[in-house]
């Protein structure tokens, strides 16, 4: 069996302690530098892992143990529209409960918008990059330990297949592939932080902001699912998610500044 190559474990580390370090800089940086509160990166927080990695993943397991959920899998078109949909929704409507709940009384100052999406998708960055490194540092041992047959040896079907997906993925891909993950949530975490401002000034002033988030959120997730589905390079996915997070940013940043102006 081949080997993972050392430098793909190193650059699995960095990646990992990114993961970790992108939420813990952020925090204090709004805290420190723009005086935000810190309870709303907590909310953030709870809120993403309560409406996304509990309350999604719960319709996900129930639409995709039917033949409906076999035949959206199939499809990759479907595929990105339902996944696409689902994340929107539970994620923005996650955002408005909390703005119009939970942290009504922080609202007064608005720089606790992007405290709350940097919970958010801070969070997100700690789950899916920090989490999955580490998970993927351990097989990577595993395997260069050569103890890794012992364990292909007492599984089987779906589970057997996706293991040895994931040790193919892991000793065949170049080294530098585990390092876009950094970039990858770096953007995620710019489009997190732009769709909170959004929805935090759909509930002070402007209500179709909310609608505009609910789109942006479903057109962004989709897009990736397709590329991802049609075997896109992930430099280009990466780079297609770097124009997207640039975009979205600038526009949010408008809205901030425009409603900044209208609140005085």
């Amino acid at each position: 069996m081949n080997r993972v190559p050392f430098l793909s474990i190193i650059f699995m580390g960095i990646s990992a302690f990114a993961g970790f370090l992108i939420p813990i800089v952020l925090c204090i940086y709004f805290r420190k530098k723009k005086r935000a509160d810190i309870p709303p990166f907590f909310v953030g927080c709870f809120i993403f892992l309560l409406f996304s990695m509990i309350l999604e993943t719960l319709i996900h397991r129930v639409v995709f143990s039917s033949a409906v959920g076999t035949g959206i899998r199939n499809n990759v078109i479907l595929y990105a529209i339902y996944g696409g949909l689902m994340a929107a929704v539970f994620e923005e409507f996650g955002r408005l409960f909390a703005f119009n709940i939970i942290l009504k009384k922080y609202r007064d100052k608005n720089i606790n918008a992007l405290m709350y999406g940097a919970g958010h998708g801070g969070f997100e960055a700690a789950a899916v990059l920090g989490f999955t490194m580490i998970s993927n540092l351990m097989l990577a041992m595993m395997i260069n330990s050569g103890r890794i047959e012992s364990l292909l040896g007492t599984l089987s079907g779906g589970t057997l297949t996706q293991l040895q997906t994931s040790i193919s993925i892991l000793t065949l891909s170049s080294p530098y592939i585990f390092l876009l993950g950094i970039v990858e949530r770096i953007c995620a975490v710019a489009i997190q932080i732009s769709l909170s401002v959004l929805v935090w000034f759909s509930v002070k002033s402007n209500k179709s902001l909310f609608v505009t988030a609910l789109l942006i959120h479903f057109i962004v997730d989709a897009i990736t699912v397709v590329l991802a589905g049609i075997h896109m390079p992930a430099v280009i996915i990466e780079a297609v998610l770097v124009i997207i997070a640039t975009v979205l940013a600038v526009f949010a940043g408008k809205v901030y500044r425009k409603n900044m102006v209208n609140l005085m």
